[in-house]
């Protein structure tokens, strides 16, 4: 044999040793799963980042690359990989679940119903998927799509105290105070609780009852200070009865624990502006802002809050912003009236005027007892 095969012979021998130690995709996954499931996040995160290298279109390592960068605090990080796993593969049950996760985790429960609506729709009998969806929508204000959630689950409410709350708890918020104080009743088969407080006391909001709801949530807030809610629906009904510091101190109290409470954020920052205290208004309305985007009332607070720092061209652009999408806004009428006159635009001022009394003149007329001219 030549010196050229002899050289050549050892040299293919070592070429296919070479090859068949290499990691396969294949091994590297499972190595990188054997890794996320020890705890070594940092570890496996490196392994799937190689993996996609080779292979991107891997959903699973995808998703499995999101649940590690989620498990070190990376959330963001996490929904971008989450959602590229869902670009390649728009129906993965995991990817979804996965996504609601990260964005119900970091408290951006609007952002989580997309995803858990998704999921829901794909696999209706998935328990977790249900009660996410319901505890975010309850936690939005949007009761009725609870109800709606909840309703044909109602048989499980005695086994499932969750089912139970979240759907009394939305009837109640719903005006249907008999329906809800039936699940009430079956919670308090339990003992006391700060659930059933929560759910009595925001009942008697609901009547207007608020001297009689606040024994009720104070009692919620010192069994359980944890209860989603519980400070803010214990501080409106301080605020109701004119205990406007106690208020104060629990939308604080709310906003600590979730801060992405909508109705703690916007009654904040309007006390606070009503106190001028406008920078500390405005980062609490610009929360309120990011928890329900475009909403009416936070954008009239903002309004107002330009108007008393004097910006009043930039209140009366707010407020005809807001009057074309909600007309019937009366306080935004009001406001843009006086708008009008700040600015000298009379005959603007006098037509949001006249307006405003054809509109309370109509809210009157539907009273019970008015009479109708005929």
């Amino acid at each position: 044999m030549s010196a050229k095969w002899r050289v050549l012979v050892p040299l293919a021998a070592a070429l296919a040793l070479v090859a068949a130690d290499t990691p396969t995709p294949d091994s590297l996954f499972k190595h990188a799963i054997e890794l996320q499931q020890s705890g070594d996040y940092l570890g496996a995160i490196t392994i799937y980042k190689d993996i996609l290298k080779l292979r991107p279109q891997v959903t699973d390592a995808r998703i499995n690359l999101g649940v590690s960068l989620a498990h070190l605090g990376r959330y963001a990080d996490a929904i971008s990989e989450y959602q590229r796993a869902l670009a390649t593969d728009p129906k993965n049950p995991n990817a979804l679940l996965d996504l609601a996760l990260a964005y119900y985790k970091t408290d951006r429960l609007a952002l989580a119903i997309p995803p858990l609506t998704a999921l829901h729709a794909l696999q209706p009998a998935n328990a977790q998927a249900l009660q996410l969806l319901a505890d975010s929508e309850l936690r939005q204000g949007n009761n009725k799509a609870v109800i709606e959630l909840l309703e044909p689950h109602k048989a499980q409410a005695a086994a499932n105290l969750a089912i139970a709350y979240m759907l009394g708890t939305a009837l109640i918020r719903d005006k249907q105070p008999d329906e809800g104080q039936k699940l009430v009743e079956l919670i308090l088969r339990n003992g006391d609780s700060a659930e059933a407080r929560l759910m009595i006391g925001t009942a008697k909001l609901t009547a207007s009852d608020f001297s009689g709801a606040l024994p009720d949530l104070q009692k919620a807030v010192e069994l359980n200070p944890e209860l989603p809610d519980v400070h803010g629906y214990y501080a409106a009904a301080l605020m109701s009865t004119g205990d406007r510091g106690g208020a104060s101190k629990e939308f604080l109290e709310e906003i600590k624990r979730n801060p992405n409470s909508y109705e703690a954020q916007l009654q904040l920052g309007a006390m606070l502006r009503e106190d001028q205290e406008y920078d500390a208004a405005t980062a609490h309305l610009a929360k309120a802002l990011e928890a329900r985007p475009g909403d009416a009332a936070t954008r009239y607070q903002m309004a107002l809050l330009l108007m008393s720092q004097q910006q009043v061209e930039g209140a009366r652009r707010e407020l005809e912003s807001i009057i074309a999408k909600t007309p019937n806004f009366v306080e935004a009428h009001v406001s843009l009236a006086t708008a009008y006159y700040k600015l000298k635009r009379r005959e603007d001022g006098d037509r949001e005027r006249a307006l405003i009394l054809k509109m309370n003149a109509a809210t009157q007329a539907k009273q019970p007892g008015v009479v109708q001219p005929k």
